[in-house]
């Protein structure tokens, strides 16, 4: 049996982010959790995600993510912040249709997990800490927009087209469907 523990994402732990991002890892200018946010602060070059995250994490009063290990190795990792905090979100037409309004709503918006840990649990256990981290600080609910990979055409998906999470985790971890964006891409809710 394969153990996936938790933990947040801390200055402490960073070398731990870089290695649960794999083989990207090394790649400053990939997304870095970063896609839905706005540009990076001040000071740091707007090719650099990995070092406006790095900042992000050891400025931070609240961790912004959650590193997932399997068996004591960086596996994963999670994005989850308050709704109002994700201007990729507030500025979606499509999910502004759909959400309701609740200020308190956190936002899980995206995964990373390495190529080597996948399909064993390490994103529904990155979603269910992700849950209980938004929880212990004070989330009226949790949301996401994952994908639903019964919709897709493709035999195979990459990884990198998940980012978002696969609709399965979040059924998993007692989310709701409250609407759809697109066929593929539901919106998803939990109630907390």
């Amino acid at each position: 049996m394969v153990n996936v523990q938790t933990f947040p994402a801390t200055a402490e732990r960073w070398d731990d982010v870089v290695a649960a991002f794999g083989r990207r890892g090394n790649d400053p200018d990939w997304c870095w959790c970063r896609r839905f946010l706005d540009p990076p602060p001040d000071g740091v070059d707007p090719g650099d995600n990995r070092e406006a995250l790095r900042r992000e994490v050891r400025m931070a009063q609240v961790p912004p993510g959650l590193i997932a290990y399997v068996d004591g190795t960086p596996a994963g990792w999670t994005r989850v912040m308050p709704r109002s905090a994700v201007p990729g979100v507030r500025a979606n037409r499509a999910l502004q249709r759909v959400l309701p309004a609740d200020p308190g709503a956190w936002w899980v918006t995206c995964f990373a997990v390495d190529q080597r840990h996948r399909t064993i649990g390490v994103a529904t256990a990155l979603l269910d800490a992700a849950v209980a981290h938004a929880r212990c600080h004070g989330a009226s609910a949790v949301e996401g927009h994952p994908v639903d990979t019964d919709c897709l055409k493709a035999d195979h998906v990459s990884g990198s087209a998940l980012f978002t999470g696969t609709m399965r985790s979040f059924v998993t971890a007692g989310f709701t469907e409250v609407a759809r964006t697109y066929p593929s891409r539901p919106v998803m809710r939990l109630e907390l």
